[in-house]
């Protein structure tokens, strides 16, 4: 995402939908004597991708630098299963 700041962009995970917005603001200016250049840039995009299941999303974490995010986002323990031992009911 280079060009963009942390605050220009927002993530959000609700369920399982992750979804990354952002919106690029660039202005630029030359003067000279002879003319005056001005430049405007302005655009907004979002991104949803639907994470796969078993992910702790209460603790994700993102890390922008030099222009990448990165995003992480750990894995939910396996459930292991549980063996229940049929008991034999005596008779009476």
């Amino acid at each position: 995402m280079p060009g963009l700041k942390p605050e220009d962009i927002s993530i959000d995970i609700t369920g399982d939908t992750l979804t990354i917005k952002g919106e690029s603001k660039a202005e630029q200016e030359v003067k000279r004597e002879e003319y005056l250049y001005q430049e405007r840039r302005y655009g907004a995009f979002s991104r949803s991708v639907v994470l796969p299941g078993g992910m702790k999303s209460d603790k994700a974490d993102a890390t922008m630098e030099d222009g990448v995010l990165t995003l992480t986002i750990p894995k939910a323990e396996e459930i292991k299963p549980k063996a229940i031992k049929v008991k034999a009911k005596e008779k009476k």
